[in-house]
């Protein structure tokens, strides 16, 4: 049966790509955005604004609670997707309490508010595998949760409170932790987007501690696609790593940026030093999602980066002077 799904910090990158797959693939009867502010420009919304069945509100979940629930209920969506979060554990060290502020108790305000509705069928929390911290075996839903950030640390917090309020309270929850996803019209202070801006403009990325942390990566098309397998089949409480089979050191996909780009990796790169926190390696075991809802990831490198590589040339004039450093907001 057609559903109404909400995207909770559905204006950054990886909520837009997951409008666009469901709008593509879920047949909803509505997919609803909401952000913190109004949609970015074209480079970053994508103008998924355009799309027909899909609509946004700037509501934010921290200090506009009140609004928020107001548009729930007038809409009553049977299917709440959560990427809200207070991201970027690099910078999480400093003012560590905003982290906590959104991604632990603003969200449990939510929770305890939607607790209260009887239209929300599932609700779906896109958490961390930054909460398993640097492992040498891939790590299982199961295994020992060892923040290595304050971010890590909040995202933590919220995923217990849900595992408590499912099992005691029955409130209709999924976890899906997914590794670091990319996507065009990711902000550019991330490593693949920034690697190819400054390819682009001649200009060299630094590459911290020459590379050698290996995380893994997805494209946001693969977990958008997660998403609506774990709607539509997983049994409601379950949580679920998202990744691929191996990790990739952050050497290599600089090396696989520049290939995109056709320009020698020495030309893209300087190396510098080591970040506070720095994992060594994010690496998942995703069998369980593979086992229950039949995902794995399907969008490899090749596929993934010509990509970024085609959004970068169309909209270089417009984000050409744009800053790549992080910014926090509230």
């Amino acid at each position: 049966m057609s559903k109404k799904w909400v995207i909770l910090g559905g204006g950054g990158s990886f909520g837009i790509h997951t409008a666009f797959w469901l709008l593509d693939h879920a047949d909803p009867k509505k997919v609803i955005g909401v952000g913190r502010n109004p949609l970015r420009p074209g480079p970053f919304s994508l103008d998924v604004e355009k799309r027909k069945g899909f609509e946004y509100h700037a509501r934010h979940v921290t200090h506009e609670l009140d609004l928020l629930l107001e548009m729930l209920d007038k809409e009553r969506p049977e299917i709440i997707v959560n990427y809200a979060a207070q991201g970027e554990g690099a910078v999480s060290w400093k003012n560590s309490w905003r982290f906590f502020e959104t991604n632990s108790m603003a969200l449990a305000k939510l929770v305890e508010e939607l607790m209260k509705r009887d239209y929300l069928e599932r609700f779906i929390h896109i958490g961390t595998s930054e909460m398993y911290g640097s492992v040498d075996t891939p790590a299982t839903e199961d295994t020992p949760i060892k923040p290595s950030s304050p971010y890590a640390a909040s995202k933590v917090a919220f995923d217990m409170y849900l595992m408590s309020v499912s099992k005691f309270l029955k409130f209709p929850m999924n976890v899906i932790r997914p590794s670091n996803a990319y996507c065009p019209g990711q902000l550019l202070h991330r490593v693949i987007p920034k690697a190819v801006l400054l390819g682009l403009k001649g200009e060299k990325l630094p590459l911290h501690g020459g590379g050698r942390a290996e995380k893994s990566y997805i494209h946001a098309r693969d977990l958008g696609r997660a998403i609506q397998l774990v709607a539509e089949k997983a049994p409601l409480g379950t949580i679920y790593n998202a990744g691929p089979a191996e990790p990739t050191s952050i050497r290599r996909v600089v090396e696989l940026t520049a290939e995109a780009l056709n320009i020698p990796f020495e030309q893209l790169c300087e190396v510098t030093g080591d970040r506070l926190g720095q994992d060594g390696r994010y690496w998942l075991d995703s069998s369980a999602i593979k086992r229950d809802v039949g995902w794995e990831p399907e969008i490899g490198w090749d596929e993934g980066l010509a990509e970024m590589v085609a959004w970068g040339r169309k909209y270089f004039d417009e984000i050409k002077d744009l800053p790549t450093d992080y910014v926090m907001r509230a």
